[in-house]
């Protein structure tokens, strides 16, 4: 499974946007794509996840409500709708891939900057 993340910019804070993980390869073996991000400095935080069959998600609570993600499994790609982003949102955004609810997120993406300005 290969993925490429890609949207990322400079955004004011308030702003929005986009970021898209695209995904290729044996894509039917996909269990769930979830979002990642890293700040300098900082562990790498979960930020939402986003179960490939089923459309189950989950959000970390620093997200919630600001943050939307969804699939488009015809063209094996999924999305993260930032809103009302905040100086503590920029970091390096990964989306990575999972093949069942018992093993790790396996598959990586390279990242995408999000730098948010006040």
């Amino acid at each position: 499974v290969q993925l490429q993340a890609f949207g990322g910019g400079l955004v004011q804070a308030g702003g929005s946007l986009r970021l898209s993980c695209a995904a290729s390869g044996q894509t039917f073996s996909i269990y769930a794509i979830g979002w990642f991000r890293q700040a300098p400095g900082k562990a790498r935080e979960f930020v939402a996840d986003i179960n490939y069959a089923s459309g189950r998600i989950y959000y970390a609570d620093s997200v919630k409500g600001r943050f939307t993600t969804a699939r488009d499994n015809a063209e094996n790609t999924v999305y993260l709708q930032m809103n009302n982003l905040k100086p503590e949102d920029t970091a390096v955004y990964h989306c990575a891939a999972q093949r069942s609810a018992f093993t790790a997120y396996a598959y990586w993406g390279q990242g995408t900057q999000v730098t948010v300005s006040s």
